[in-house]
């Protein structure tokens, strides 16, 4: 029997939070400088709107831009790397203007990134009760672009960042005003920045194929 919307809705939202709780688990014992953007399971793969070679590289620029950065920082600050249709997010806390341009700089050498948008801060690190605070809101922004009935949840890759939510995708300028109004909706959410790769309604119609025949 084929799986009602409801139940898909519901399947999702679940493997949402529990992705979530098991990252906020995780941070007691993570290293400093981390690989965001894990995917959950072989569906979500399937209904992601980049073709299944970019998110197997996705998944391959995020792991070597942590191991450059690692490589070039050493334990010098909190880094995340994030990468969708390889343009790779930079977030997380560095101790100097130095520090941050050498993370840069080591993405950069990464094969295949297109583009870079790094978000460091020159602070000090966050306590390990913020970042979990930001896991606990990444879960809630996705859970409720699940329970949303006019977007589709897995369109979007969400980082939260010291209450700052950044929102990247491919999604059309529709999807990426509604996501946005979600987010900000979120009760903790400071702040919400579009990271978002806008296609027109007809790029987004002939997707549609594309995903059924996968």
């Amino acid at each position: 029997m084929t799986p009602t919307p409801t139940f898909q809705r519901i399947k999702f939202r679940t493997a949402v939070l529990v992705s979530a709780l098991a990252a906020v688990t995780a941070l007691s014992a993570c290293a400093p400088i981390v690989v965001g953007g894990a995917m959950i399971g072989g569906t979500l793969m399937a209904t992601d709107r980049r073709t299944s070679g970019a998110q197997v590289e996705d998944q391959a620029i995020e792991l070597k831009s942590l191991n450059r950065i690692r490589d070039a920082l050493g334990d010098r600050g909190h880094v995340s790397t994030t990468s969708y249709n390889r343009v790779v997010l930079i977030t997380g806390e560095v101790q100097t203007e130095a520090d941050k341009a050498a993370a840069e700089a080591a993405v950069q050498r990464v094969e295949n990134v297109k583009n870079i948008v790094n978000e460091l801060e020159v602070m000090g690190g966050t306590s390990l009760t913020s970042r979990s605070n930001d896991a606990i809101l990444t879960s809630k922004v996705k859970a409720s672009f699940v329970d949303a009935k006019d977007i589709l949840a897995n369109s979007f890759k969400v980082v939260t960042e010291r209450g700052t939510v950044f929102l990247m995708g491919r999604v059309t300028e529709r999807e990426a005003t509604r996501a946005v109004e979600i987010a900000r909706g979120v009760s903790g959410v400071t702040k919400v920045v579009r990271l978002f790769e806008i296609l027109t309604e007809q790029e987004l119609a002939d997707l549609a194929p594309k995903a059924l025949a996968k």
